[in-house]
């Protein structure tokens, strides 16, 4: 089976890394929209037509089933795209909030790094609300900039922009960040940097969406097989 898979840059290779340990005979389309990346912080109609756009690039070549490899496009389009395309199956990526609050102790707190389009968006607000227990605490932190900095490469400004999210998070009325039991990688480009976010949080488990990506996908291929 072609599988199509989409981000706004390199993110999503972390996405794909995943599905391929478990589908490794599978054919691969990846397209990485550079040119529009961030995700984040574009509007909902920019964003549909630019997945629009994506979606047709990966048809084109053949894909049988696409992977929105991409926190940003999938809580915000994921519905659109659906309803647009309803022969193709598509698989999204939500921050892993549910994994989080399963995996956590009663009492967490857990942090929530994002693009500032998953930060704000509805659905994400909606896992949250759905998933955390109720002495749990889940912050949702908008890393502005981050994915951008990550895509190009730019060290300094990586590092900068995590010293400024640690600083944000020892609000004084709010815990240390070295209290923080885990934390959520709400955007594909995270993993790429997973040394760095540890450092920052180093008693902290880093979780992120790529695993119940590929069991779905994984899922869905060997449904379409088994027809």
């Amino acid at each position: 089976m072609k599988i199509g898979i989409f981000d706004s840059g390199i993110g999503g290779t972390t996405v794909m890394a995943k599905i391929k340990e478990l589908l490794p005979k599978e054919e691969y389309i990846y397209f990485a929209d550079s040119k529009n990346c961030p995700y984040g912080t574009k509007s909902l109609e920019e964003l549909k037509e630019i997945v629009s756009g994506n979606v047709e690039y990966l048809l084109a070549r053949g894909a049988e089933l696409i992977v929105v490899a991409c926190n940003t496009a999938t809580t915000q389009t994921i519905d659109f795209l659906r309803k647009k395309y309803p022969k193709i199956p598509f698989v999204g990526t939500e921050p892993a909030v549910k994994k989080a609050c399963d995996e956590s102790s009663e009492r967490a707190r857990i942090v929530l790094l994002a693009t500032e389009g998953t930060a704000n968006s509805p659905r994400t607000k909606e896992l949250v609300e759905t998933n955390k227990r109720p002495e749990q605490t889940v912050e949702i932190v908008p890393c502005e900039g981050l994915a951008k900095a990550i895509e190009d490469k730019n060290e300094l400004e990586i590092d900068q922009i995590l010293s400024e999210v640690c600083s944000a998070l020892k609000k004084p009325d709010l815990q240390g960040s070295d209290e923080i039991e885990t934390v959520v990688l709400g955007c594909t480009h995270y993993p790429l940097i997973q040394d760095k976010i540890q450092e920052k949080f180093p008693r902290a488990k880093l979780i992120d969406g790529g695993e119940g990506v590929a069991k779905e996908v994984k899922r869905l291929v060997s449904q379409a097989y088994n027809k």
